[in-house]
C-alpha cells in the first residue's frame, strides 16, 4: 500500500495560526488539577508553602497552563472540520502529546497561547495510508516569554 497523499488543499493549511486563547492561571485552578493528577507536591496544593518557595505562588504542574478567559478562540473540533473539508480521512486517533517547557507557570499568569498545523504527511501504517497531523501550541507569558510548546499528533485515516 502507498502512503497517504497530501493534497495542495491540507499543505496550505501548515503553518497557519488559529485565533489566539488568553487564559489565566487561578491557584483554585492549579490545585484542583494537582489533585486530579494525584500530585501531592505542596507547590502546586499548599498556598503558605508555595508563597515560602523561590517564586512566592503556587505554581502550575507540568502541562497545566489554566482555563480560557474569552469565549472566543481555538476550537479544535473545527480544525477537525477545516482538515476533512481540506481531504483529511475522517477516521481519527490520538497520536500523544508531548511538552517543551521554558519558564515557570503560575497562579497569576496571564497566557496567549497561539495553535498552529506545524506539519502534515502521508505515512504507510497498520491501519493503511494515515495522514498524521502535528498541531503545535506556544503559550506566551505577560512578559512576552514562550514558557511552554505543547504538541499533539493526530492519526487520520
Amino acid at each position: 500500500m502507498a502512503a497517504f497523499v497530501v493534497t495542495d488543499s491540507l499543505k496550505a493549511m501548515i503553518g497557519r495560526a488559529e485565533d489566539p486563547v488568553v487564559s489565566k492561571v487561578e491557584e483554585g485552578a492549579i490545585q484542583r488539577y494537582a489533585r486530579s493528577v494525584d500530585d501531592p507536591n505542596p507547590l502546586y496544593n499548599d498556598v503558605e508553602y508555595a508563597a515560602q518557595s523561590q517564586w512566592g505562588r503556587l505554581m502550575a504542574p507540568p502541562g497545566f497552563s489554566g482555563w480560557p478567559v474569552k469565549a472566543k478562540g481555538f476550537d479544535m473540533f473545527k480544525l477537525f472540520e477545516k482538515l476533512q473539508k481540506a481531504g483529511a480521512p475522517m477516521g481519527l486517533l490520538d497520536g500523544g502529546v508531548e511538552f517543551e517547557f521554558f519558564g515557570p507557570i503560575g497562579a497569576g499568569d496571564i497566557l496567549i497561547s497561539v495553535t498552529r498545523i506545524a506539519n502534515i504527511e502521508g505515512r504507510e501504517t497498520k491501519m493503511g495510508p494515515t495522514m498524521v497531523t502535528t498541531v503545535e501550541t506556544t503559550s506566551i507569558n505577560k512578559r512576552g516569554t514562550v514558557v511552554m510548546i505543547m504538541r499533539n499528533t493526530l492519526l487520520h485515516f
